[in-house]
């Protein structure tokens, strides 16, 4: 989407040169061009870096593919397609310390689905291998059945799986990891061969928002107060995957907790109301619900999840499945991309469907 033609009708500067530094306390950002702007307050919503370099021969400079960007996306792509011309085993999941698990079981049945189609599923085994502590774990602590419903899928359509997985490296066509028990001990140490392979990585903050003194944490997400804003510079809000959020629960393997979709509108929602009211001169007073609607495509079919907030204990846990997942997340694509377009961040009927299942974006004052 060309974004600068529909911020420029809002009055919104753009610039896509990136950032190179930030001097927070001189209210200063380097941008990647050379030049330079001045703040008065700064949002910080520049997601992660991709921690590849925590295993050996990951990514797409090794031995793995990725989805996490447009590029990486294209090239798995390609790989999918030499997969169809020359089948054999297929590994998916994720590395140590990895937080968004979602794409990963989207990818796993999504592929396993396009193999049936092509009548090559009988050629292509395909293995689960993750660091969570069960199918379905989502680094959430699991959102109503989604385990059973995890393992349900995978046993309808013939996918082994592997939990308290800890990949040590990959090299070409081998993917080596350790089994954990749950005393975070090692079981077994075992290697599974690929013709194709997908892995979500860890997440770190980008170099940039990293660098900036007491911003971050050691690995370099932005920490934030219950509104978003950092508690050393009074100036700076962050929202999303740069956020640091700590896991859910201690688990053999390191995982991270995930950031939604739904999880992030609430928390720029509650920046938005927060600095509109230091401009007035008020206090800070929103808070983010952080609450999750996750839409997960399962090939012809999907999974539908509903955190409400996110994180345990949680006043409402439901998870649903069905053909009409499928079809609700091509129409909610159409959907938010036609709301960015006209610059309609909450329209009135999307908060009363949401409100009538007990989600709303900010808690109540």
């Amino acid at each position: 989407m060309p974004i600068a033609k529909y911020l420029t009708k809002r009055g919104v500067a753009f610039s896509p040169a990136g950032v190179a530094a930030i001097d927070a306390a001189n209210n200063q950002l380097t941008l990647g061009d050379g030049s330079h702007r001045a703040f008065d307050y700064l949002v910080i919503c520049s997601g992660p870096r991709l921690a590849f370099e925590a295993v050996e021969g990951s990514g797409p400079e090794g031995f793995s593919q990725s989805i996490c960007t447009v590029d990486h996306a294209v090239k798995a792509h390609e790989d999918v397609k030499r997969l169809y011309s020359n089948p054999g085993p297929v590994v998916i999941g994720a590395l140590p310390g990895a937080s968004c698990f979602g794409p990963a079981y989207e990818y796993v049945l999504s592929l396993e689905y396009e193999l049936r189609k092509r009548k090559i599923r009988d050629q292509v085994p395909i293995t689960f291998v993750t660091p969570e502590p069960y199918i379905g774990h989502m680094g959430l602590g699991g959102v109503g059945d989604s385990k059973g419903l995890m393992e349900h899928k995978f046993r309808e359509h013939g996918i082994r799986w592997i939990c308290n997985a800890k990949i040590t490296k990959l090299t070409d066509g081998v993917v080596h990891f350790d089994e954990l028990d749950t005393k975070a001990e090692v079981v077994a140490s075992q290697q599974l061969e690929f013709a194709h392979s997908m892995f979500l990585p860890p997440f770190r903050g980008s170099e940039a928002v990293a660098a900036v003194p007491d911003l971050c944490n050691p690995k370099g997400f932005v920490i934030t107060d219950k509104y978003q804003r950092s508690p050393t510079y009074n100036n700076i809000f962050a929202a999303g995957v740069c956020v640091a959020l700590a896991p859910i629960e201690t688990t053999p393997v390191p995982v991270g907790a995930p950031k939604t979709g739904l999880m992030i509108e609430s928390m720029t929602t509650a920046i938005v109301h927060n600095i509109c009211a230091l401009v007035e001169g008020k206090q800070v007073d929103s808070i983010p619900t952080l609450s999750a609607l996750c839409l997960a495509d399962m090939g012809n079919t999907g999974a539908a999840f509903l955190a409400v907030p996110q994180n345990p204990p949680r006043n409402r846990n439901w998870t649903g499945s069905g053909k009409w997942v499928h079809l609700a997340k091509i129409a909610f694509e159409k959907y938010f991309m036609f709301k960015v377009k006209r610059g309609t961040s909450e329209p009135v009927y999307e908060r009363i469907a949401l409100k009538f299942m007990g989600v709303e974006r900010l808690k109540d004052k």
